[in-house]
């Protein structure tokens, strides 16, 4: 498989700050846009987005900073910062047309449809978070030696220079340690569509360092701020995780309900890379979010 989403078209679509993002759409109705995680590109949705094109217009661009999406320097805090990210998205959802639509997001692009329906909830109709947890509470709950599984979490929360020079030096090790310990069906991901997601990410490094240093800094602060002021997400919410509680020692449940009123979240017995290897539960869940 190459690098495209068959039977999609794609394009090049501006956003704010002059960044333009490379986008995927296909299929007709009411829009859902797609956001991707670490350390892939939009071609983690390819089986969800087939199997929801039927009724929906749907939407996958590379985030800022990854696959064929520009890369801007990393000149501020604000660059990479989530809010930054989701006004990305919001601005592309209505340069094609869509003022108002559906999000869901896997991994970073969690955090990132967070963060829009926070900042946006005017525009998000409703939401779904896969296989993450809110950035506030994602440090939180990070202690001790079970800590050591997000390793990367704090190698990339470190100033510009060190952590880009280590990870530049062995890039397709380094990012493929978590396509292989993240996945329990490793046939999920075709040997073609990972070294598509290698050679994207080789290419990236800079900015997905930027991008988990935002979320070890402003991103936090941002969080609190709605904390404090009460801001919860208004939409219906639909949360599917691994079941990290159990071996974390938290409720994740109870977090993701402080974040929004109208939840429904499930655990799957499938991997990390849940849309590459149990796509048919991952369009049940969209499907039944978007009728609530």
């Amino acid at each position: 498989m190459g690098s495209v989403i068959p039977g999609f078209d794609y394009r090049r679509v501006a956003v704010a700050d002059g960044v333009t993002l490379n986008v995927a759409v296909g299929g007709t109705g009411s829009p859902l846009v797609l956001l991707h995680g670490f350390p892939q590109t939009h071609l983690m949705w390819r089986h969800v987005a087939a199997g929801l094109s039927a009724g929906h217009t749907v939407i996958c661009p590379d985030l800022r900073g990854y696959g064929a999406s520009d890369k801007p320097a990393e000149r501020d805090t604000g660059t990479y910062s989530k809010r930054t990210m989701a006004a990305d998205i919001v601005a592309l959802a209505a340069e094609l047309g869509h003022d108002r639509f559906a999000l869901a997001g896997h991994d970073r692009g969690a955090l990132v449809a967070v963060r829009a329906g926070l900042d946006h909830p005017a525009a998000i109709t409703h939401l779904a978070a896969l296989d993450v947890l809110p950035t506030l509470d994602m440090w939180d709950v990070l202690h001790g030696s079970a800590a050591a599984v997000a390793f990367h979490l704090y190698l990339m929360a470190q100033p510009p220079g060190l952590p880009e020079r280590m990870i530049s030096a062995s890039a397709d090790a380094f990012f493929g340690h978590f396509l292989d310990i993240w996945a329990r069906d490793p046939q999920a991901i075709p040997s073609g569509v990972r070294a598509e997601y290698l050679r994207a990410s080789r290419e990236a490094v800079p900015s997905i360092v930027a991008d988990y240093r935002a979320s070890a800094g402003i991103d936090v602060e941002h969080d609190r701020a709605d904390r404090a002021a009460g801001h919860r997400l208004g939409m219906p919410v639909s949360v599917v995780q691994q079941d990290w509680g159990a071996a974390l020692g938290y409720d994740a449940a109870a977090v993701w309900r402080s974040w929004a009123a109208d939840l429904e979240h499930r655990t799957t017995s499938a991997g990390h890379f849940m849309a590459e290897e149990a796509p048919a539960e991952i369009i049940e869940v969209l499907r039944s979010l978007l009728a609530r």
